[in-house]
């Protein structure tokens, strides 16, 4: 007698649902939300690969206290002409002029305070004006003369230049007052019980950190609002989890020597301010759209004489503040001042995620541009790396940072 068993076979699993395909899909995501965002992330992660690097090649030398607030401190006025740079670039324009700028400024804030006795707070407000009036007639050059940018900004980098040496009749003016020499070189004061730390550094890096997580989920529920794609749930907990722990060390070394530099909070309301104007403000819509696609942006009742012409005249006022953060910081006009500084600040945009055909970067790209090119000096003059050598990396750099954007653009485009 034999027993009839029907076979129970399971239900097949719907398509996508089983343990490997889940655990498939998934990774499947987060690969594809890499690969977007590559272009946004790309130098976050080049940047910690560098600080590693060199944080082991010199035997800790380079995170030491001490070194990161040097670090602040020596880019500091390149860091101010990136984020102005930015939105040159962005706009599809270059800007040759400003490290000439930078020095003509310091030069003419020398005579005023060291020559002439002149309240530094006054001088602080006239040397911004006579920045933004020199950005002003290079951009009303630009955007109404139609004149291309790089010609006038060579001009500009050549008048201003000449200028420097007619003001300071070929010699260093110094030392400047102590107020505005505090603006470049002091630290926060010290407040509060003793912690063996800076406790005011430790409740600001608290607040950038509350700031930062605030910030980027706000920013990802607006994008799932609009039908955006954003990152995987996943993939945006460890992007989370990075900038804290990357805002959290950074605090940490600062408050364990001296506390965060003046001028550390001076970029920051500038990064705030600048990235805030980029991403909510019509005008940075504007900037944005006038160098992605001109024809369309005017065709779209977009002012882009009046875009590049502001544009231009707020680079004009930040190389001014540069120029005078480095004067301070050196305690001297120099008519050699400035020398190069266009070319770092146009490599650190790039760096930071700029495209040379404009439309693209972020303000905060164009700090972290800054900061792979600042790691990458001190970290080789730590290791003693000559200078020409040193020149030689940091052309590599530029270039394959470029060469990435090309890349990535033919691969979006594929």
């Amino acid at each position: 007698m034999s027993t009839d068993v029907t076979a129970k076979t399971p239900a097949p699993a719907p398509a996508g649902k089983s343990g490997s395909d889940t655990g498939g899909s998934l990774l499947q995501l987060m690969l594809d939300g890499m690969r977007r965002n590559m272009r946004q992330y790309g130098m976050l992660f080049a940047l910690g690969l560098i600080v590693v690097l060199f944080a082991v090649w010199t035997d800790g030398d380079l995170l030491l206290p001490r070194n990161v607030s040097n670090l602040v401190l020596q880019n500091s006025y390149i860091l101010i002409l990136a984020i102005g740079m930015m939105l040159v670039i962005i706009a599809g324009h270059i800007d040759l002029s400003v490290g000439s700028l930078t020095a003509f400024v310091g030069a003419i804030g020398a005579v005023l305070m060291v020559n002439h006795d002149l309240s530094w707070p006054l001088a602080l407000v006239l040397c911004l004006a006579i920045g933004a009036a020199a950005g002003a007639a290079q951009g009303f050059l630009i955007a109404y003369l139609g004149i291309p940018s790089f010609i006038v900004t060579l001009a500009g980098m050549l008048t201003f230049r000449g200028l420097t040496e007619i003001f300071l009749k070929g010699q260093t003016i110094g030392p400047f007052p102590e107020g505005l020499q505090k603006v470049a070189n002091s630290f926060l004061p010290e407040v509060g019980p003793d912690t063996n730390y800076h406790n005011l550094t430790l409740l600001l890096g608290i607040a950038l950190i509350a700031f930062v997580v605030f910030q980027e989920v706000r920013d990802r529920k607006r994008q799932q609002e609009f039908s955006l794609d954003v990152l995987p749930r996943n993939l945006f907990l460890l992007k989370l989890v990075a900038l804290i722990a990357a805002v959290f060390t950074v605090t940490l070394l600062l408050a364990s020597y001296k506390g965060a530099p003046v001028v550390l909070l001076i970029l920051g309301v500038l990064v705030a301010g600048f990235g805030y104007l980029m991403r909510n403000a019509v005008i940075g819509r504007h900037i944005y759209a006038i160098g992605g696609n001109l024809p369309a942006a005017k065709l779209s009742g977009v002012k882009d004489k009046k875009v590049t012409f502001l544009v231009f005249l707020n680079m004009g006022m930040l190389a001014a503040l540069a120029g005078l953060v480095f004067a301070a910081r050196f305690n001297a006009a120099s008519p050699k001042a400035g020398l190069n500084f266009e070319l770092e600040a146009i490599a650190a945009s790039f760096i930071g995620g700029a495209s040379m055909s404009g439309g693209v970067g972020t303000v905060l790209g164009a700090i972290i541009g800054g900061l792979v090119l600042g790691v990458l000096n001190n970290g080789m003059n730590l290791v003693g790396v000559g200078s020409d050598w040193q020149q030689v990396i940091k052309g590599l750099v530029l270039l394959a940072a470029v060469g990435f954007d090309v890349w990535n653009k033919r691969k979006v485009g594929s």
